[in-house]
């Protein structure tokens, strides 16, 4: 299939922070999760410092961390990302649609194999969720292998 197209530019401090993950193709480690957040933050030698927090298994499941290093991939505006969780190998990680207000984004991979849909809220209305939906099958993803991942909502 053809390289799945990614926006043309992001502004890296405005993507940096928190995202929730709405729903995934879960990779090994993503089985089960609850609660899923993904943060980013910019380091001083352009590297990107990331921390993947989640629940295993259920919201009160033993809560996990992982922290690989982004990479951006220079002459891509940002949108292309090398993702380090073991050396030397770096997992591809496309911006493939992120919203104008930078609230809502949906990273791919050209191998089709892993996708993650995440939002700056922890809440997506079904409505908004079945859009974003439509938008990764059109990437050629096969859906039915799309989890939602729960969040338990704060007062």
């Amino acid at each position: 299939m053809a390289p799945i197209p990614t926006v043309k530019q992001v502004n890296l401090d405005q993507f940096m922070g928190d995202w929730y993950v709405i729903a995934c193709i879960p990779t090994f480690i993503e089985k089960g999760v609850h609660n899923g957040i993904e943060s980013y933050a910019l380091a001083a030698d352009g590297s990107i410092k990331t921390t993947f927090t989640f629940n295993q298994g259920s919201f009160n499941g033993e809560l996990k961390r992982y922290q690989p290093t982004g990479f951006v991939v220079p002459n891509t505006g940002n949108a292309v990302w090398g993702m380090q969780f073991v050396w030397p190998i770096k997992a591809e990680y496309r911006i493939a649609y992120l919203d104008e207000a930078y609230q809502t984004t949906i990273i791919a991979r050209n191998a089709r194999d892993y996708v993650w849909l995440m939002s700056r809220q922890a809440a997506m209305s079904d409505q908004a969720y079945q859009g974003y939906v439509e938008q990764i099958k059109a990437m050629g993803y096969d859906i039915s292998k799309l989890v939602r991942i729960p969040h338990q909502l704060k007062n």
